[in-house]
């Protein structure tokens, strides 16, 4: 997989989630396998204005790397000004967000609202094309009707303006994140452009993303929401698209990730705000497992980082004294651990929250 001058591993890729791909986060995934992360959208205004909220969001170290920065935003000076600055973080690929539907966001000219505005999306194209010398993507969805026909439009667009690569998320704006995504329009995009696109939406196991790939045509997958406590997807997904077993993921390796997450988060968001953020976290990678109710209660007040793999340990010896059958804990199936793509707003408590951008 290559995209620009960047050479790729192989061809998972963590898509951007709000609220979610943190620094920690990409962390696990890479672990499993994935060849390219991405950050949560980052907001090229705020960039511009120095927030440092959002200065933190571009933090980044070796062990991820490739990272892709995604931002947003409508003007393409900002816009420029905003990419030179997450190039001159160290980013390693710069994506623009032509995707999101969320109305905050469309109804500023941003994300998804693009797509019907095709000569400021050239403007800011290539203004930030101009400024950066990463390599360049985009993000898109269908449009804003059912053929698809806006996505092939704008795909085309983008490659003239020397975007490298294009992640299609085939659901049109109206219709937001419901119903099923239209694989079609991703095999659409892929043959009216020779630049590599990514195929994302309704990959909810292992076995989804090689069949996108074999109905589309796409360069790559592009996990989100299914990787939400199931970073295993994308080791998974490797080993069936070489032709080997699913790895199993037994109750160590479950209780491994989640020690190794606490201890990234504590590390990056400091003991106090890390426990607050992980009381609803480590929920996620016990979901469909026995007594996750429990373990779920006894993280809603966790303040230290003991307490936390106090609670892991506990949740541990829960399900080994009770012999769980192994199969009831790294079932290979991992469609259990997603739900419809792309529902809610704010990052919540459950898998239900993120949105991917």
């Amino acid at each position: 997989m290559r995209i620009g001058p960047l050479n790729l591993a192989n061809s998972a890729v963590l898509a951007p989630l709000a609220g979610i791909t943190d620094l920690p986060f990409r962390l696990l995934v890479k672990q499993s396998g994935c060849a390219l992360v991405y950050s949560e959208m980052i907001s090229a205004n705020a960039l511009v204005r120095e927030s440092t909220k959002t200065l933190k969001m571009l933090d980044s170290t070796t062990e991820e790397k490739p990272l892709s920065v995604q931002i947003f935003g409508t003007e393409p000076a900002i816009m420029a000004q905003a990419a030179r600055m997450v190039a001159s973080s160290g980013a390693d690929l710069l994506d623009i967000n032509c995707g999101c539907a969320v109305k905050k966001i469309a109804k500023t000219g941003s994300g998804v609202a693009l797509m019907r505005e095709p000569k400021t999306a050239e403007a800011l194209f290539r203004a930030v094309r101009r400024t950066v010398d990463i390599p360049l993507t985009i993000k898109i969805r269908s449009g804003w009707d059912v053929s698809g026909r806006q996505a092939i439009e704008f795909a085309r667009l983008a490659e003239a303006c020397g975007i490298d690569a294009i992640a299609v998320h085939p659901r049109t704006a109206t219709q937001g994140f419901r119903g099923q995504s239209d694989w079609s329009v991703i095999a659409a995009v892929k043959d009216a452009v020779s630049i590599p696109v990514i195929g994302n939406g309704d990959i909810l196991s292992a076995r989804d993303a090689v069949r996108m790939e074999a109905d589309t045509g796409c360069d790559a997958i592009m996990i989100g929401r299914a990787a939400i406590g199931n970073p295993w997807i994308f080791s998974r997904y490797l080993a069936l698209k070489t032709g080997q077993t699913e790895p199993n993921v037994d109750l160590a390796m479950r209780i491994e990730t989640m020690i190794r997450y606490v201890r990234a988060m504590v590390d990056y968001r400091g003991e106090s705000r890390a426990c607050h953020m992980l009381r609803s976290r480590l929920g996620w990678f016990v979901k469909g497992l026995p007594h996750a109710g429990a373990f779920r209660e006894a993280i809603k007040s966790v303040t230290a980082e003991d307490e936390a793999l106090a609670a892991i340990d506990t949740f541990c010896a829960t399900l080994e004294k009770r012999s769980i059958p192994e199969h009831e804990i790294g079932a290979t199936d991992d469609e259990g651990f997603a739900a419809a793509e792309d529902s809610g707003t704010k990052q919540q408590p459950a898998i239900a929250g993120p949105r991917n951008r």
